[in-house]
């Protein structure tokens, strides 16, 4: 028996895993404690913390309005989900009633950020080596490119989107800006078979399985918790913003085998599910004001508030609690990566290490929302 250090992206390790030049964590840094007999792995140990972000330390000094610009950069892959789930929480304490058109518009960004980031780590997935298409104009990151178009065209980022306001958000939409939205719909529609066919010719099945009762225990989220057959969805389960009002459109999918195969095969599908809540979020836009106006100083009352929203990879949830000051007190984010990624200890034994990409990238990560 043997004991290596697996390292992802820019981590130093024993043995260093190529994930791609598309997956999203390949630019941060991740390690995996291993044992193995030959080239199988006995044991895993998951160790996060190498980028040393503080981000919750870095939300706690500064005031609400600043934090909502500082809150999309944990999993920069769902930046749109992440600052609204911190201005829910805000909202809360403040005790505000958010316009009809600002939720709605919030909900449709959302899932567009929901969207985009999924078909990000789908065309990680295709193009994982040695077999995988490495050509960055694969036809998931073609249909990325028009999520990331329309972002882009309403808020001015196509990344860290700053676009949400305590209160509401901060632009409307622009002229012409559904029929982008529909351009990429039509897109995403056309493009999702090829990155299925991808993902299914890339990763082998059977790889790194995930019980439902395994699952359970390690509280992961999101597509890895529904691949193991755990039916869980807050938009159906908790609804927030204007989900209750799509509660009709909204479909969870789930599978049982648990393996990294079916937790790319279950994302997909969603993906396709999620185009439906994007139409008929366009549909029911409703007229009137984007946010209301607060005073040049904003400050919480005394007392704790806690808001969460699904993201495209799992739960995303902010407990704020507020002293009276200007700032938060204390900040605490729970983050789908930490989550899913703490259940690999479980998966990972038994997976060859040439087998070893497509398991650990199957846990639908972002590095740097691993480290609070």
């Amino acid at each position: 028996m043997t004991e290596r250090t697996v390292g992802v992206g820019l981590a130093s390790a024993d043995i260093s895993l190529d994930l791609g030049d598309l997956h999203p964590s390949g630019h941060g840094a991740f390690r995996v404690g291993c044992r193995f007999e030959g080239d199988v792995v006995t044991a895993a140990d998951p160790r996060p913390g190498l980028l040393h972000r503080g981000a919750e330390k870095l939300l706690e000094v500064r005031d609400y309005r600043q934090a909502l610009m500082l809150a999309n950069r944990h999993d920069w892959l769902s930046a749109v989900t992440s600052e609204v789930t911190l201005a829910l929480a805000a909202e809360e304490l403040l005790g505000l009633q958010v316009p009809d058109r600002a939720t709605w518009l919030r909900t449709l960004l959302c899932e567009i950020n929901r969207v985009s980031a999924a078909l990000m780590h789908l065309a990680g997935a295709a193009a994982l080596p040695p077999h995988g298409n490495t050509d960055r104009a694969s036809p998931g990151m073609l249909a990325r490119e028009a999520w990331l178009t329309c972002l882009e065209s309403l808020t001015g980022g196509r990344v860290h989107t700053m676009v949400t306001r305590i209160g509401g958000v901060a632009y409307d939409v622009p002229l012409g800006w559904g029929a982008q939205v529909h351009a990429a719909l039509a897109l995403t529609r056309s493009a999702l078979p090829q990155v299925v066919e991808g993902v299914i010719q890339t990763i082998r099945p059977h790889i790194a399985v995930l019980d439902h009762a395994t699952a359970r225990r390690w509280s992961v989220c999101g597509p890895v918790a529904r691949a193991s057959g755990i039916n869980q969805d807050l938009r159906r389960d908790d609804p927030a913003l204007a989900y209750p009002r799509l509660a009709d459109v909204i479909r969870v999918v789930t599978a049982d085998s648990g393996d990294a195969l079916s937790r790319y095969l279950v994302l997909a599908e969603q993906v396709m599910a999620d185009l439906e809540i994007i139409t008929a979020c366009l549909d029911g836009l409703p007229e009137g004001p984007i946010d209301i106006r607060l005073p040049k100083v904003v400050r919480a009352p005394e007392g704790a508030a806690y808001a969460w929203l699904e993201s495209a990879v799992g739960i995303n949830g902010v407990y704020l609690v507020s002293t009276g000051a200007t700032t938060p007190w204390r900040v605490r984010l729970r983050t789908a990566s930490y989550a899913n990624v703490q259940a690999m200890s479980a998966a990972l034994p038994g997976t060859q290490l040439t087998d070893m990409p497509a398991a650990i990238g199957s846990f639908l990560f972002v590095a740097g929302d691993l480290d609070h």
